[in-house]
């Protein structure tokens, strides 16, 4: 089968940005991981609410997902890094679905402070193969990619 879902977290759109560049090139299906409770659309409210929540490993509540992971053998798992870790939505969807079995292939975006997060990611997923990684870096508070294009784009032509 080898069906291809990229699952993914965007606060800023950087991660999004990347999902894109995934879904054109090998025309996967898009799963978009979202909080119940929205984030904040004040950065600077976000930075300082999930600073404290991280110190108590706080997970937000996500909403279901409307698709069915056992159609699928690959997730490609995009997510922000925040402080050094996934994503906490991301962490949710990790916590309250199984991936079993599945290949993961995860890719980060941040402004250069990867920390723990695909040891993390590995972590969680102790029962998946955990294989291709990449941390995609953008100039601090920018859209500008310090990652090169075709780095990028190398990556994803060999998850074809």
């Amino acid at each position: 089968m080898n069906k291809k879902l990229v699952v993914y977290f965007s606060y800023t759109g950087h991660t999004k940005m990347i999902t894109d560049k995934i879904k054109e090139k090998l025309d996967c299906d898009i799963l978009k991981i979202e909080t119940v409770v929205p984030y904040s659309t004040d950065y600077d409210t976000v930075v300082n609410d999930e600073q404290n929540s991280e110190r108590s490993n706080f997970l937000p509540e996500i909403k279901d997902i409307n698709i069915n992971l056992d159609n699928y053998d690959e997730i490609i798992l995009g997510t922000p890094v925040w402080w050094y870790r996934p994503a906490p939505a991301i962490r949710s969807f990790l916590t309250k679905y199984n991936l079993t079995g599945k290949t993961v292939i995860p890719f980060a975006t941040n402004a250069g402070w990867l920390g723990k997060t695909f040891t993390e990611i590995k972590n969680m997923c102790p029962n998946s193969n955990i294989e291709n990684e990449i941390n995609i870096v953008f100039k601090s508070y920018s859209d500008k990619l310090i990652t090169s294009e075709q780095e990028i784009l190398n990556w994803i032509n060999s998850l074809n």
